[in-house]
């Protein structure tokens, strides 16, 4: 089995491994995966913008000038699926600050790089060229990292020989001489078109003052003569107008309904589309998972079923026919015992005490070797006696008693077999 794995948009998953050795990786960024348990692997890497702060101090710049620069830069990881599985490659595992500090001694050595090629004025006066230098620059390595460059801005640009405030002193300097004598200028002008337009104005008014009591006599007049008449087209246009207002007005009521018509309409369709849409959605997303996930179980339930009930059988087959050999061999010994037990007792009854005492000789031997085991620890053996005769004489003896103590053990007679009684005879 295993687990399912979410990831959001800010954080991509990275799951490896697979049945039978497999090196499929499968790379999701605001979705899910499956992992299966023991053999896959999940890890995680960050997709949010990462902030770098670039210093570089004491720089010198193409004359020779020590600067220090600060830069900021916003790069973070790209999406595209190559370029997401090489970041994963190289920063696989590693935190955020690792991955800043790397995409910082790219960006660093970039700066420095750069800054040895220009002057102190390009820097300083056009920082929007010089942080696009840089990001042209650096771009290329960093995108080989899997790592964009969303932007890279100057912060800041000072030194401490006093370069530029030297250079900005003298622009100063510039700046304000140029000021006051356009100041200067600009104010005799001024002076000399103002009385300029001073005669030019009072000329105009003089003419103007003339038209205009020529026109208001003028318009007197002819004010007279249609004040009658357009008092008549007043009222005429009036009642026309109130009348086509009327009517216009009824046109545009009956347009409105029918606007109003109309986007019911659409609104009821838009609706049912929506309603068909949300349904399908219902289908696509719940309703057909969960058949499929349904099935699966349904599938491994089965299968772990007939492999239970297999297992079963298996262990059964087995124990039967352990039980069977089992009973085999012990049939055949029981009857391999009572075989020979039956030709044993053919052979007592054939012999009579021919046998018993032919199995009595046979375990003599054992008997003699039972009674003599703790002599064998016994290292010497000292016979207090001055006398060699009567040594003799007590292993006589004991060879004497030896039929009877062999008879009060078995029940046997062994003076009744001809050799032992003729060796007891002797030794008598």
């Amino acid at each position: 089995m295993g687990n399912c794995h979410t990831v959001g948009p800010n954080e991509a998953l990275v799951v490896s491994g697979g049945c039978c050795g497999s090196d499929y990786k499968q790379y999701v960024f605001g979705g899910w995966a499956w992992a299966w348990w023991c053999i896959s692997d999940t890890q995680r890497l960050s997709l949010e913008v990462m902030t770098i702060l670039c210093r570089c101090e004491n720089i010198e710049t193409s004359e020779g000038v020590p600067l220090f620069v600060t830069g900021v830069a916003q790069v973070k990881i790209m999406t595209e699926k190559e370029l997401l599985a090489v970041a994963c490659e190289q920063f696989l595992g590693k935190n955020v600050q690792d991955i800043k500090n790397v995409v910082l001694q790219t960006l660093e050595g970039h700066l420095r790089s750069i800054l040895g090629t220009l002057t102190v004025e390009q820097i300083y006066q056009d920082r929007d060229q010089f942080a696009k230098l840089v990001r042209e620059v650096a771009a290329p390595d960093v995108g080989r990292m899997g790592i964009e460059i969303l932007s890279f801005t100057i912060k800041d640009v000072y030194d401490k020989v006093d370069y530029l405030s030297s250079l900005g002193k003298t622009q100063t300097a510039v700046v304000q001489r140029d000021a006051d004598i356009g100041v200067a200028e600009a104010e005799r002008d001024a002076g000399i078109r103002e009385a300029e337009c001073k005669k030019e104005m009072l000329d105009v008014k003089f003419m103007a003052d003339t038209k205009i009591a020529d026109s208001k006599r003028a318009f007197e007049l002819q004010k007279s003569a249609f004040s009658e008449e357009v008092n008549i087209k007043t009222a005429e246009a009036q009642l026309a107008y109130e009348l086509q207002g009327a009517r216009e007005q009824q046109k545009i009521r009956q347009e409105e309904i029918e606007i109003e018509v109309v986007q019911r309409k659409k609104q009821i369709a838009v609706e049912e589309q929506e309603i068909l849409r949300t349904d399908k959605e219902l289908i696509a997303t719940v309703r057909r998972p969960a058949e499929a996930e349904a099935h699966r179980i349904q599938q491994i339930a089965e299968g772990e079923k007939v492999k239970q009930v297999l297992l079963a059988q298996a262990e059964a087959e087995k124990i039967r026919k352990l039980g069977e050999a089992e009973a085999a061999v012990i049939e055949a010994m029981g009857k391999a015992e009572a075989e020979r037990m039956k030709l044993k007792a053919e052979a007592y009854q054939k012999y009579g005490d021919a046998a018993k005492m032919a199995l009595v000789l046979e375990a003599l031997p054992q008997i003699a070797a039972k009674i003599a085991a703790p002599l064998t620890k016994v290292d010497e053996i000292v016979v207090l006696s001055g006398d060699n005769s009567k040594v003799t004489s007590e292993v006589n003896r004991l060879l004497a008693e030896l039929p009877a103590s062999v008879h009060a053990l078995t029940g046997v007679d062994l003076s009744k077999i001809p050799l032992v009684k003729k060796a007891t005879g002797a030794q008598a």
